[in-house]
């Protein structure tokens, strides 16, 4: 009977041990996963897409003032009328590519934008008027955009401070969650 015990005693010993190995294997497997979700996660939010809010009213109405935007960042090639992320002195700002590279961009004094010859409206409410130190016909340098604002008489774009440089774009935007929302 003492045998027996000893037996079992060392069989439970045993199992003890495989339970607790396995036990320690599974947390370090976790801890692997939540690592490598955690990179995974770091990676997609600051290389692959870009989460910011919306500060002024540059775009009204398509954008509020504190609304949430979400970017790609990996765009290469913009179009006309993409809505991107851009800096300009240090401060991020979000408008309308209104002229890429080599276009010529004339504003009348009438409200009109045009460019290459060709009328801009779309669904745009406000009229484009001439301001800052630019003259007009202005032609678009080499990796430069032309951005404007939606809310194009009360905001601060390429008619103030002039064509953005491609490397100053941080990205399309891709999602706006309006604040009221969250």
């Amino acid at each position: 009977m003492g045998k027996q015990k000893k037996e079992k005693t060392a069989t439970e010993v045993i199992r003890a041990r495989r339970i607790a190995l396995n036990t320690k294997q599974e947390y370090i497997q976790l801890f692997t996963r939540i690592v490598v979700l955690a990179l995974a996660g770091y990676l997609i939010f600051t290389q692959v897409f870009l989460i910011t809010q919306n500060k002024g009213q540059d775009m009204f109405p398509a954008m509020k003032d504190g609304d949430l935007i979400v970017a790609f960042r990996m765009q290469k090639e913009y179009a006309k009328n993409d809505v991107v992320v851009y800096t300009v002195d240090g401060k991020q700002k979000v408008g309308r590519i209104a002229a890429r590279e080599t276009d010529v961009v004339t504003i009348d004094e009438s409200g009109k934008l045009l460019v290459n010859g060709t009328v801009q409206s779309g669904e745009i409410l406000y009229p484009t008027y001439q301001k800052g130190e630019l003259e007009y016909p202005y032609k678009v340098p080499e990796n430069h955009v032309f951005i404007l604002g939606d809310y194009r008489t009360n905001a601060e774009d390429s008619r103030d401070y002039g064509p953005v440089p491609m490397n100053q774009v941080k990205g399309k935007v891709i999602t706006i969650l309006r604040r009221r929302g969250l």
